[in-house]
């Protein structure tokens, strides 16, 4: 299991420092054609679009997958015992529903639907649209392997409250 983790988040890691990078060399790229040359490059300021899109879905994977994700714990703060976690597994239940029904099957019926191309770079929209279901899967593998975590940290305090 840890082995998995490890490989999750070194690849996520990587993604994101390539959008970074990708990010960083565009957009200086696209700043010294548009003020030294005075003819900005058409391709970097879509690219560059697309980029930032891309590094947002898998940024907010990693964010689920860290358990660093925006969260409102007004309620859960104040709640203890046997009602905490009813809302804490409801909220989990409720963060998969979206995940799965927006992210992933929203994102493929997107990506399956969609027939044109970008405008400058010739890309079909269909494997820009794929970034939506890629980064759906990631965030239920993320919140599978926590579940898993907590399973086993959870044993193993059973374990130690016997001994």
């Amino acid at each position: 299991m840890k082995k998995i983790e490890k490989v999750l988040d070194t690849v996520m890691r990587f993604l994101m420092a390539l959008a970074m990078l990708t990010l960083l060399v565009f957009g200086t790229w696209q700043i010294f054609t548009r003020w030294i040359l005075g003819n900005p490059s058409t391709f970097t300021d879509e690219l560059l679009r697309y980029v930032l899109i891309i590094a947002g879905f898998i940024g907010s994977a990693y964010c689920f997958y860290r358990d660093e994700h925006l969260a409102l714990t007004l309620i859960t703060d104040k709640a203890k015992g046997p009602f905490k976690v009813i809302l804490e597994i409801f909220i989990e239940l409720c963060i998969l529903f979206f995940v799965v029904y927006v992210f992933i099957f929203g994102g493929i019926k997107l990506a399956n639907t969609a027939t044109n191309v970008s405008s400058v770079m010739h890309i079909p929209m269909k494997t820009l649209y794929m970034i939506e279901p890629v980064c759906g899967v990631l965030i239920v593998l993320a919140r599978i392997l926590k579940y898993a975590q907590m399973y086993s940290e959870r044993k193993e305090k059973k374990g130690e409250k016997k001994a």
